[in-house]
């Protein structure tokens, strides 16, 4: 387990020591976010009428929504994932059921092509012979 790291951070103005396991680049990354957030109630002109719990509130809410409307996000894209993890499962199958069929047909046209060469020597030899027996049946006559 890696050590425990601390951080000074600044939110909302004031300064504030994090601990924990992640980098100081992550903690800065989350008061920066927090911060944003911060500013973007602050441009609201009712945000600045409530009173400091009510902001604190109204900020822990807005927090939560984006956490919650990120993870549906996941949990969709994580859906889709598993869909196309399936069609490529899916499609990997038919390419080798569709590789055995050409194999099976590529024997098949090996196996005509080979009795295709047996009847054409066949044929030639029948020709063959017919060209003797009516050559032999003329010189008889």
């Amino acid at each position: 387990m890696s050590a425990k790291k601390s951080a000074e951070v600044i939110i909302d103005g004031k300064v504030y020591t994090l601990s924990g396991y992640e980098e100081e680049e992550y903690l800065q990354k989350i008061a920066l976010y927090i911060n944003g957030k911060i500013n973007e109630l602050r441009e609201m002109d009712q945000f600045k009428l409530l009173s400091r719990d009510m902001q604190c509130t109204l900020l822990e809410l807005n927090i939560a929504d984006d956490f919650y409307k990120a993870k549906d996000q996941i949990e969709k894209l994580e859906a889709e994932v598993e869909l196309k993890d399936k069609e490529l499962y899916d499609l990997k199958h038919d390419l080798i059921s569709d590789q055995v069929k050409f194999e099976d047909m590529q024997k098949a046209i090996d196996n005509l092509e080979d009795e295709k060469k047996e009847l054409a020597a066949i044929k030639t030899k029948l020709e063959a012979s017919l060209e003797d027996a009516l050559l032999g049946s003329i010189s008889g006559s």
